[in-house]
């Protein structure tokens, strides 16, 4: 079968590899869609953590049930997956919090992804839906999003700053509105600020390049500052701006991951009893959520598409992606 390799930081290489024996209890995917995401950019440009190399890449994957070992989901029915693999039995797991496992496998990043012909997934890790293809390889980064939210314990009518304007945040924003939220979209790129103020509705977009932009979430918020604050940037710079608007008694919530070390003002931060915590992966609540959210209206992911491309294009085309000009939002490929 085709598999799009790379070998190494800015290469792409089409192999034929394989097929490896269908495992026990795990099902076989004919891959019909692939998003691409944040985690793909960064690994193919070399900046994401926990990376090595070769590594086929992509976990935003929809496709269809081709064959089984163990529990039978019918032929060719509809699927996404869970693309964290877990242990099940290590303090996280035991806790209810897989997406954390000490030993987490993430697929596309700490294994081999879904950029092929045929993938296999863990049979309790699929998920068989009467969605569209699109919709369903979109579930895992609003997903993302939604355990953002969920992690911040937004409530109705508190401000909530999503700091990052792409797939991942927002997501944020999306599932922030849901719970209540009155959200304010900050960027740097207006391009993406408009798409919030005109696809998504959001009543607050600050462009973060302004040099008033800190004053602008002070009016928004009749000088409170926001009391949820969410990074979606993974961008030191950004990160660490942030925490000179959060309120009183207000949490940050940092879903964006980056490599270095964060530095914070110990008595501005202590003088607020603010919250600082990490929101990694999703669990399959969030999953559920987010169906749910798609088959009732109350999102529209298939909106976020501004790039589409086959395969067999996908080398070819992949690094224009990393280009602010191509104005990319979302990439979806079909095969």
């Amino acid at each position: 079968m085709k598999a799009l390799v790379c070998p190494e930081p800015f290469q792409f290489e089409y192999r034929n590899v394989d097929p490896a024996p269908l495992k026990e209890n795990h099902v076989l995917l004919k891959i019909r869609r692939i998003g691409i995401c944040g985690t793909d950019l960064h690994a193919f440009e070399g900046t994401q953590p926990f990376f090595s190399y070769p590594r086929i890449l992509g976990h935003e994957l929809a496709g269809d049930v081709y064959d089984w070992n163990g529990n039978k989901p019918q032929h060719g029915e509809r699927a996404t997956f869970i693309p964290y693999f877990n242990c099940g039995t290590c303090i996280a797991c035991r806790n209810g919090k897989p997406n954390c496992c000490a030993t987490l496998n993430v697929c596309g990043v700490h294994s081999d992804g879904g950029m092929v012909e045929y993938f296999q997934v863990p049979n309790d890790k699929l998920i068989c839906s009467d969605l569209s293809y699109e919709e369903l390889a979109l579930v895992e980064p609003l997903a993302i999003g939604a355990h953002g939210i969920r992690r911040a314990q937004v409530a109705v009518g508190e401000f909530v700053l999503v700091v990052g304007a792409g797939p991942i945040g927002l997501g944020v924003m999306e599932f922030a509105r849901i719970a209540g939220g009155q959200v304010i979209a900050m960027d740097i790129n207006e391009d993406r600020l408009e798409f919030c103020r005109t696809k998504l509705r959001v009543p607050f977009t600050v462009n973060a390049s302004r040099p008033n932009a800190i004053d602008t979430v002070r009016e928004i918020t009749a000088g409170d500052m926001p009391t949820v604050i969410i990074d979606a940037t993974g961008n030191l710079r950004a990160i660490e701006e942030s925490f000179q608007m959060i309120a009183h008694g207000g949490r940050y919530v940092l879903v964006g991951l980056q490599r270095e070390r964060i530095g914070v003002v110990h008595p501005e931060f202590h003088k607020r009893e603010a919250t600082l915590m990490s929101s990694r992966n999703a669990t399959r609540e969030d999953f559920d959520k987010v169906m749910d959210a798609m088959s009732k209206g109350l999102v529209t992911p298939t909106t976020y598409i501004t790039h589409q491309m086959h395969f067999d294009e996908l080398a070819g085309r992949f690094p224009a992606l990393l280009d602010p000009k191509s104005k990319v939002i979302k990439a979806m490929v079909s095969l």
